[in-house]
């Protein structure tokens, strides 16, 4: 493991023993690859997946990376209200909050999610 990989998985874990999804306030746990970004949101109390969004399920046609991070955002804030959702917990799964991850977050609070 490289030295990049052993200080992510350390955030990661420290994030995870502070963050709980529960059935009225589930968690969105974001993972960004090289090429593509995923949103799902989650109640740790069944262990099931409510909602999920990538990044392949939109048509980005001359779009940069942060401009469909935030389309994802909105896309799932839309799905979770209308499954009754209104606030989560924010997962950013040991990645830096900046970025992708930031527009994902941003895009999720300007489509209605309180977290």
């Amino acid at each position: 493991m490289s030295f990049k990989q052993v200080k992510k998985e350390r955030r990661q874990k420290k994030i995870r023993a502070r963050i709980h999804g529960t059935n009225t306030k589930p968690r969105l746990c974001v993972f960004r690859s090289i090429n593509h970004i995923y949103a799902q949101i989650i109640n740790d109390d069944t262990a099931e997946v409510l909602i999920s969004v990538s990044d392949k399920e939109i048509k980005a046609t001359k779009k940069n990376k942060v401009e469909i991070s935030k389309e994802i955002g909105k896309i799932i804030a839309k799905k979770a209200i209308e499954n009754k959702i209104e606030t989560v917990v924010f997962d950013r799964a040991g990645f830096l909050f900046h970025g992708r991850v930031k527009a994902l977050a941003d895009g999720a609070r300007e489509g209605g999610l309180k977290f």
